[in-house]
């Protein structure tokens, strides 16, 4: 399993997709492979169109976070919130926004890890009180505002929330873990 499981929601096989299914699905498909967090979110069209248009903003040069610094959020929230699938899914995402392996396993420990900049360690630090009492104090808010903008200081939040949201659905619906992935042995046997 890729985290908790709750129930098991089959991701939807190509050849149980209806029209309109398939036209939601053809842009992620033109890029290669539909993941198994799409093909489950297919059970509900009308929340995985929302989900694609607001997780695009998150994951797009929109988000005004840099994206090392966006992936140091979302790895993170996912570790925080024990969602197997979503780490493995972003930890080459990170690779590809220059964090480095180190950097990752950092991650899991927070911003107490030894080796942080400053503005890495404001992220953490936010990402840990926002998951733990869905707000960021004034000292964690003055700390990220020495290195970030107010606006990406709101993006942050907003990312925040987002994978939140989309580890609360991968944990609960036990989404499995796309063919040829492995589950980071930090993150095995929860919910088992």
């Amino acid at each position: 399993a890729a985290g908790f499981v709750a129930s098991e929601a089959e991701a939807l096989d190509e050849s149980e997709w209806s029209p309109e299914q398939r036209e939601m699905v053809a842009p992620l498909a033109s890029r290669g492979r539909v993941h198994n967090i799409f093909r489950t979110f297919l059970h509900a069209p009308e929340a995985f169109k929302a989900f694609l248009a607001y997780g695009g903003y998150v994951l797009s040069r929109r988000n005004s976070l840099p994206p090392r610094q966006r992936e140091i959020v979302i790895l993170r929230t996912g570790y925080l919130c024990r969602s197997g699938y979503e780490w493995t899914q972003h930890v080459p995402i990170g690779q590809a926004a220059d964090l480095n392996d180190e950097e990752i396993a950092r991650i899991k420990i927070g911003a107490e890890a030894p080796g942080w900049s400053g503005a890495d360690k404001a992220l953490l630090a936010a990402c840990d009180e926002l998951y733990r009492d869905q707000f960021i104090s004034a000292p964690a808010w003055s700390a990220l505002q020495a290195h970030f903008s107010d606006r990406q200081c709101i993006d942050l939040v907003l990312t925040v929330g987002q994978y939140v949201q989309v580890s609360m659905l991968l944990n609960t619906l036990g989404v499995q873990l796309d063919p040829g992935q492995s589950l980071d042995p930090d993150l095995s046997g929860i919910g088992d």
